[in-house]
């Protein structure tokens, strides 16, 4: 959960969220040491008025700030590329769940279950009890196990949407006619809140995504209750 003037991202709750953080201070660092660089660069150009015409005419200094530029790239590609292909990777689900958005609520289907579905509005400020968030909370959280792959599948029944849920690494578009799948885990039991990323219409700020993790019994416990 974010909280007032956080600069940062929401600590991480997925595996994959913990490599994107991990990829994220690894490039910012590449790019601190390069600013560092030019600036003292620019700073030595301005201070001094001697030239050196033997290191402006060298052939060795292009071919290192040509060569040197690549090898940073491919320090940055490959990390990219090996979280992009995690992100993508499906193993066995031990449980499916699509998400329908529509204007302005999302729809929630366990489609391991028989009849387990339910929509989920935004809980009006009016509504609110103490400790409850405002535009975050919702009437029907959604219950899901933790430490288990659960597939997400996401479409939407009108407009562009797009689910969005920050500290589990998740943001995957909802496209009419279309289906998209994400992999969710959670490390660890708590709430964790998102909102529609895409801009939907007038009411695209009261979309709120509520996620419940909890151990498998308790999910158990939730879902013989529902049905």
């Amino acid at each position: 959960m974010a909280y007032p003037l956080q600069l940062g991202f929401q600590d991480a709750t997925s595996p994959i969220m913990e490599e994107l953080l991990h990829f994220h201070d690894h490039t910012l660092m590449i790019m601190f040491l390069i600013s560092t660089l030019v600036l003292y660069i620019i700073s030595l150009m301005l201070s001094t008025k001697l030239t050196h015409t033997s290191t402006m005419d060298a052939q060795e200094v292009e071919t290192v700030w040509t060569i040197l530029p690549a090898i940073i790239l491919i320090l940055i590609a490959l990390p990219s590329l090996r979280i992009l292909y995690m992100m993508d990777e499906i193993n066995n689900p031990l449980l499916t769940v699509k998400a329908m958005g529509h204007q302005w609520y999302w729809s929630y289907e366990y489609t391991d279950y028989e009849d387990l579905n339910f929509d989920s509005y935004m809980v009006p400020t009016s509504d609110l009890k103490p400790g409850e968030l405002r535009l975050l909370e919702v009437d029907n959280r959604v219950v899901l196990p933790m430490e288990m792959s659960i597939r997400m599948l996401i479409s939407s029944e009108d407009v562009l949407h797009s689910w969005t849920v920050p500290s589990l690494g998740l943001k995957t578009d909802a496209i009419p006619g279309r289906l998209n799948q994400a992999t969710l885990t959670s490390s660890r039991p708590g709430l964790y809140y998102g909102q529609c990323s895409e801009i939907c219409g007038s009411n695209h700020s009261f979309m709120p995504i509520v996620l419940e993790l909890v151990p498998l019994k308790h999910f158990e416990d939730w879902s013989t209750s529902m049905l």
